[in-house]
């Protein structure tokens, strides 16, 4: 191990690749939350959030506050290491990093299944993109005591998959086809799943909770320990390694 943790490359190599967003939201009742009117942070319920996760061995260091619509570019395998997560009332986000895949493993999808166990009554969406070579996309919806879709794979190309049930998760969102044509959404259930805006439809049914991208909301940045079986994960999608 190097660097206190499971990597086995130098912290300033060089990444491949980088994501362009890999986050994870639970918003618990009620649902009428906006982003614009949560409540400040907790700090020390964030860290203790990331703890809790599948991906994450430990909180390093506590980064300070950034805001929603700040970047943060992945350039380097110490840049890895870095997660932002907020805990605003009803509202939890995580963005990390460690969620981005190519297909073969899927952790955004099976972090989201032990959140929907721990959280039950919450609604739950995941959106990730990274381009490592090429695009993949994986993103989530999973409704409360009801319907949900995961929708992932390379857009234009095979393999894409997709189950669930969109259209119910959709109906139970409020979220209607008009609404997607008046959000420039393009999605059209006759069409090929590939060629479906899947992150749009997620951002869609998240509605007015979304916490990104927004200047007016502040998350805690953290330098993290991620696991060993998701450090080994992004070696292998991050690094040319041999």
């Amino acid at each position: 191990m190097t660097d206190n943790s499971f990597w086995t490359i130098p912290a300033d190599r060089a990444t491949r690749g980088s994501g362009t967003r890999y986050e994870l939201t639970v918003v618990r009742p009620p649902f009428t939350a906006s982003a614009g009117s949560l409540p400040p942070n907790d700090s020390a319920a964030a860290v203790e959030f990331a703890r809790s996760l599948d991906v994450i061995d430990d909180v390093l260091e506590d980064l300070g506050p950034r805001k929603g619509s700040d970047t943060y570019t992945v350039g380097t395998r110490a840049d890895l290491d870095i997660i932002q997560v907020g805990v605003w009332g009803n509202v939890i986000s995580v963005s990390t990093p460690a969620y981005a895949d190519d297909g073969n493993d899927m952790p955004l999808l099976y972090e989201a299944e032990r959140l929907r166990k721990r959280y039950p009554d919450a609604l739950i969406v995941g959106r990730c993109e990274v381009h490592c070579g090429a695009e993949h996309t994986e993103d989530l919806v999973m409704v409360p005591d009801g319907p949900m879709f995961h929708a992932c794979g390379w857009p234009s190309e095979d393999p894409f998959v997709l189950t669930g049930d969109p259209a119910a998760v959709m109906a139970a969102c409020g979220v209607t086809a008009e609404m997607l044509e008046d959000l420039d959404i393009w999605f059209d259930l006759d069409d090929d799943p590939d060629e479906n805006d899947w992150g749009g439809v997620a951002t869609a049914c998240l509605g007015a909770a979304d916490p990104w991208g927004r200047a007016d909301v502040e998350y805690a940045s953290l330098r993290v320990r991620h696991s060993e079986s998701a450090t080994s994960h992004m070696e292998s999608l991050y690094f040319i390694t041999g």
